[in-house]
């Protein structure tokens, strides 16, 4: 089971890390859509989302304070989901549709990303794992 959860990590972690870079490749095309969706300062927006999306790829890849990286998906997810996928409101049926599609991709992620908070720490393979000092218990006399 330790196995599955670190090939899980690994790929959670490379698909944020992936996301955050092309947030940085791509910052002026993106900027131009989240600034067509309503958001303020639309540049620093999508740095500032991609510098989340970073923090959480490092933190969940490595299993370093996987909570710190979990904080900054709820950052990340909560208020890209409601700006930039408001499905309810977009009136072309297929473009509702692909909205919807983004939008409850997006909580299903945020929702996965909460269910790291219920692993105990370390994690198994993990930075935090192999640099954390381990305690032992007196030997019975």
């Amino acid at each position: 089971m330790q196995s599955a959860f670190l090939v899980g990590r690994i790929i959670i972690g490379a698909y944020y890390l992936f996301s955050a870079v092309n947030h940085f490749v791509g910052l002026e095309q993106t900027a131009g859509y989240a600034a067509s969706k309503g958001v303020p300062f639309p540049t620093l927006a999508v740095a500032v989302s991609g510098i989340l999306l970073g923090i959480a790829g490092v933190t969940l890849l490595l299993g370093w304070r996987p909570a710190l990286g979990v904080v900054a998906l709820v950052l990340f997810f909560v208020p890209v989901t409601l700006i930039m996928h408001p499905f309810w409101a977009v009136g072309d049926p297929a473009m509702r549709m692909t909205e919807m599609i983004n939008f409850t991709k997006n909580f299903a992620l945020l929702g996965s990303s909460l269910m790291f908070l219920a692993i105990p720490e370390p994690w198994p393979y993990s930075v935090e794992s192999r640099t954390r000092v381990r305690v032992r218990a007196p030997a019975p006399t």
